[in-house]
């Protein structure tokens, strides 16, 4: 999973590989492997080289907002962003009339409509499907509100840029 990644104004590239209970991450240029284990809701244990961390997640990544971690007695404002879903939808504030724009990332063939003119759907919730190049991409709500336009049905194809669904 490759996310893009913001901490106390430094701005970074993220990717996380997990197998099993251990954890490939790499930061920037820098990998890290870690032994990780769940203890409870949003609590880890993480193990490096022989170094035991307790950390906390509170928040979630749906809203956007940012997330506090905590890591032992300190803590970290950490704010995480899928670069697939930043191609794939604009920022309502982006747009005079705030509504958002759910845009194809590239040329690809509709899959699934998961939305319907009317619907009222949350913020993270998937709208559309678009496969391109043998993957589909899941393409979600950047707010919540009121689907206003579908302009796709599935088997059609669209171009990178078409816009795929309005929301309001």
């Amino acid at each position: 999973m490759k996310l893009h990644a913001a901490i106390a104004g430094i701005e970074t590239d993220v990717e996380i590989r997990r197998e099993a209970d251990r954890l490939h991450a790499r930061v920037g240029d820098v990998e890290y492997q870690l032994n990780a284990r769940q203890t409870g809701p949003g609590s880890y244990l993480l193990i490096s080289d022989g170094h035991v961390f307790d950390c906390r997640v509170e928040g979630s990544t749906e809203s956007g907002a940012p997330l506090a971690v905590f890591v032992g007695t300190r803590s970290f404002e950490v704010t995480l962003a899928d670069p697939k879903r930043l191609r794939g939808s604009q920022d309502p504030s982006a747009h005079d009339d705030g509504a958002a724009r759910i845009v194809a990332p590239m040329p690809g063939k509709i899959v699934r409509v998961l939305a319907e003119v009317g619907a009222q759907i949350e913020a993270g919730a998937g709208v559309v499907v678009v496969e391109a190049m043998k993957m589909q991409n899941e393409m979600k709500s950047p707010k919540a509100g009121t689907v206003s336009a579908v302009n796709v049905e599935v088997g059609a194809t669209v171009n990178g840029g078409d816009v795929l669904v309005v929301i309001e």
